[in-house]
C-alpha cells in the first residue's frame, strides 16, 4: 500500500463523536455538536502517518442503512460504492447495541464481504461510560469480532494517535466475514457491565423538568430572553470601539487615494461608498454575533437544543410538520442560510421543504441591529425624548427621576430583550401557521414519524466552543455579509450621486414607491432600503438615514438622540417604527438565503415561493396595524 492513498470512511449513528474524531485525525475544523444531525454532508480531510497518506471520509450519521433521509442515503451509498479501503465504525460506549446493529449492517453490504474491506470498531465516549459506572469487555468483544476493537475518548490525544497506528496496520489486510454472525443484542449483554443502576437518573429527573409540557415552554422563553439580553447589553461597548476604530481611519484613507492620484469621485467611491457600508456592517454586525453564537453553542454542546425540538414537536405536528423544524429555526437566528442547510436533517422530503420555505420568517443575527435600535428609540428611549420636550416643569422632573434611577439602565435593557423576545416569537408562530398552510395546500401529506435522540448533557468545552463559534460561524457569517456589503456600498452611492432631472436615482426609486409604502405605514425610503438592503440587512437603516440627509453617503450616527431626531423629522411615528420592526421581522430573506435556498431545492420556482412568503405576512400585518392606527386616530 505504500505510495497509494487509502480511503478510510468512518461511518457511525448520530452523535457519536465521528466528526470529533475525525478533526482530531486530519486536524481540520469539522462543525460539531451536543445533538444528532449536525453533520449533513460528507466531509473529507488528509492525514500522514509516516510515509502513508490516508483520505477520511466523515460519513453523515445514521441508524440503519434502510435510509429514510438525505444524509443517510449518502453514507449507504458511499459504504455500497466500494470507494472505502477500510472502515471505521464509530459507537456510543454508553449505548453499545445500538452502534453493533449498524456494523452488523454494514458487515452485510456485498462491497464489504466480496472486498474483505477492513473493519475497525471504535468505541467513544468511553469517559462518559466510566463516570456512569458502565464497563465493557474489549477483550472479549473483540475475540467475538476477530477485528480490532479500539475504545476511544476524542478528546484524548492518546486515544486518537492509538487509533490511527490501529488503522495503519490494518491498511492493505483481507478479512473474511463469512462466519461472523451475533446478536447485537447478546453480545452487549456479554460485553457490557452497570455498576450503576442509576446511571441516568439525574438526568431524567432533569429531562422532566426541561421537557415538561408547562416548565419545558417557560424553560425555552427565558432561556431565549436571557441570551438576547445578553447579546444586547454586551454588545454596546465592543460596537462603540470598532466604530471609532473604522471610521477614524476613512480622512487616512481618502488621503492616501489622493496622494495616489485617484480621481476624487474613484475617492468618494471607494472610501464612502464601498468601505463605509463595510465598516458599517463590521461595526454593528461583528458585536452581537461574537456574543450570540458562544451563548448558542453552549446551549447546542450542553444538549439541550434536541429538548427544545422535543418541546415543539407536538405543536408542529398539528401543523402537520416535523418536530425537528424547531432545531433549523434555532439555526436561522444566527443565519437563515445555515438554518436552510440544516433542513437537511429532515427526513420526509415534504416536511423538508416546508422547513425551507418557511426558515426566513424567524429573523437571523443581521435584522437583530434594526429591531434593537428602533425598540431603543421609540419604545424606551423615546418615551425619554417626548419627556424632554415636554414644557412642563413636572414631567422633566419625572424624566430627571427616571434617568437618575440606577437601575433604569438595567431595566431598560431587560424591556428591550423582552420586546426583543416578543417579536421571536411573532415569527415563531407565523412559521407555524404558514408551515400549516403549505400542509393543507401545495404540500399537502400527513406528518412522518422520527426518530429524535436526547444526547446525554455533557460539560461544555468553553475554550473550545468560544474558537469554533468565532471562526467557524461569526467569522463565516462575518465575510460572507463584508463581500456582498462593499460592492452594495458602491451601488448605493452610484444610485445616491448620479442625477437625472435634477433628481437622483434614488430619490427617483423612493418617489415611486412612496404611494405604496404609505399603505403600508412607511414611505418610500423605508421600502427602497429593504430593497437596496438586499444582499445584507444591516445597511437597511444606514440607507435610510442617506435618503434622508441627502448626503450622498451613509452617514456616521453616534449619537442616539440626534437619530431619533432625524426619523421623527421625517414623519415618523410610534406606529410607523412598529410597522417598519414588522417589515423587518417578516420580508424577502437576503440573496445569500436565497441562493442556498436555490441550491437545496433545486428550484427557483420554490425560491420565489420562499422569498414571497415571509413579504406577504409583512404586508398583510403592515396594512393591518397602519389601518388600525388611522382608525385609532381618527377615534
Amino acid at each position: 500500500m505504500e505510495d497509494k492513498q487509502i480511503t478510510v470512511a468512518l461511518a457511525g449513528n448520530p452523535n457519536v463523536g465521528k466528526s470529533t474524531i475525525f478533526n482530531g485525525l486530519t486536524g481540520l475544523k469539522q462543525h460539531t455538536g451536543n445533538w444528532s444531525g449536525v453533520t449533513v454532508a460528507p466531509a473529507a480531510g488528509r492525514m500522514k502517518d509516516g510515509g502513508q497518506e490516508y483520505l477520511l471520509v466523515d460519513l453523515p450519521g445514521t441508524y440503519s442503512l434502510a435510509a429514510r433521509s438525505r444524509e443517510e442515503e449518502t453514507a449507504r451509498d458511499f459504504l455500497n460504492s466500494g470507494g472505502a479501503d477500510e472502515i471505521v465504525v464509530v459507537c456510543d460506549a454508553t449505548c453499545l447495541e445500538r452502534g453493533l446493529r449498524l456494523l452488523k449492517q454494514i458487515l452485510t453490504v456485498d462491497n464489504v464481504r466480496d472486498r474483505g474491506i477492513p473493519l475497525i470498531l471504535c468505541v467513544n465516549l468511553c469517559d462518559e461510560a466510566r463516570k456512569k459506572g458502565i464497563r465493557i469487555d474489549f477483550r472479549l468483544l473483540q475475540d467475538v469480532l476477530q477485528f480490532p476493537v479500539v475504545p476511544c475518548c476524542a478528546r484524548s490525544a492518546g486515544d486518537l494517535q492509538n487509533l490511527k497506528e490501529t488503522i495503519r496496520k490494518s491498511a492493505g489486510t483481507a478479512c473474511c466475514y463469512d462466519c461472523l454472525d451475533f446478536s447485537p443484542k447478546q453480545l452487549a449483554r456479554e460485553t457490557v457491565r452497570y455498576t450503576r443502576v442509576d446511571y441516568r437518573r439525574r438526568e431524567e429527573i432533569i429531562d422532566r423538568i426541561v421537557t415538561g409540557r408547562f416548565l419545558g415552554s417557560l424553560i425555552m422563553i427565558l432561556l431565549l430572553f436571557g441570551v438576547f439580553w445578553l447579546t444586547m447589553t454586551g454588545a454596546n461597548v465592543p460596537s462603540d470601539l470598532l466604530w471609532n476604530f473604522f471610521f477614524s481611519l476613512e480622512p487616512h484613507l481618502a488621503a492616501a487615494l489622493a496622494w495616489l492620484g485617484a480621481p476624487e469621485m474613484l475617492v468618494n467611491l471607494l472610501v464612502y461608498g464601498a468601505y463605509r457600508v463595510l465598516a458599517w456592517v463590521v461595526s454593528v454586525m461583528l458585536p452581537p454575533m461574537a456574543i450570540f453564537f458562544p451563548l448558542f453553542t453552549l446551549l447546542e454542546d450542553l444538549g439541550y437544543l434536541p429538548r427544545v425540538a422535543f418541546n415543539m414537536d407536538r405543536a408542529f405536528m398539528r401543523c402537520r410538520a416535523c418536530g425537528k423544524q424547531c432545531l433549523t429555526m434555532a439555526m436561522g437566528l444566527g443565519c437563515n442560510a445555515a438554518g436552510v442547510v440544516g433542513c437537511r436533517i429532515i427526513d420526509s422530503p415534504r416536511e423538508r421543504l416546508i422547513a425551507v420555505l418557511t426558515n426566513s420568517m424567524v429573523p437571523c443575527n443581521g435584522r437583530f441591529p434594526t429591531l434593537i435600535s428602533l425598540i431603543t428609540l421609540f419604545f424606551l428611549a423615546g418615551k425619554q425624548a417626548h419627556f424632554a420636550a415636554a414644557p412642563t416643569a413636572g414631567i422633566q422632573a419625572a424624566r430627571a427621576a427616571i434617568s437618575n434611577t440606577p437601575w433604569s439602565a438595567f431595566a431598560a435593557s431587560l424591556a428591550s430583550a423582552l420586546l426583543l423576545t416578543v417579536l421571536i416569537l411573532l415569527g415563531v408562530a407565523a412559521t407555524m401557521l404558514c408551515s400549516r398552510l403549505l400542509s393543507g395546500t401545495l404540500l399537502k401529506g400527513v406528518p412522518s414519524s422520527f426518530t429524535l435522540e436526547l444526547p446525554p448533557y455533557r460539560r461544555p468545552q468553553i475554550g473550545k466552543v468560544i474558537i469554533r463559534s468565532v471562526f467557524d460561524r461569526t467569522l463565516f457569517v462575518l465575510g460572507r455579509a463584508a463581500a456582498v456589503a462593499a460592492p452594495a456600498g458602491v451601488l448605493i452611492w452610484l444610485l445616491a450621486n448620479l442625477s437625472v432631472g435634477g433628481q437622483s436615482l434614488l430619490a427617483l426609486i423612493t418617489g415611486a414607491l412612496d404611494p405604496f409604502a404609505r399603505l403600508l405605514g412607511l414611505d418610500g425610503v423605508i421600502l427602497t432600503a429593504f430593497i437596496l438592503g438586499f444582499p445584507a440587512n444591516e445597511i437597511v437603516l444606514p440607507i435610510i438615514l442617506m435618503a434622508y440627509l441627502q448626503t450622498g453617503a451613509l452617514v456616521e450616527m453616534t449619537d442616539s438622540s440626534a437619530l431619533f431626531s432625524i426619523l421623527t423629522a421625517h414623519g415618523w411615528t410610534a406606529k410607523t417604527a412598529l410597522c417598519m420592526m414588522i417589515f423587518c421581522l417578516f420580508h424577502w430573506p437576503c440573496s445569500t438565503t436565497c441562493l442556498t435556498i436555490r441550491k437545496e431545492t433545486g428550484s427557483w420556482k420554490w425560491t420565489a415561493l420562499a422569498a414571497a412568503l415571509p413579504t406577504i405576512v409583512g404586508i398583510v400585518l403592515c396594512v393591518g396595524v397602519n389601518l388600525a392606527g388611522i382608525v385609532l386616530a381618527l377615534a
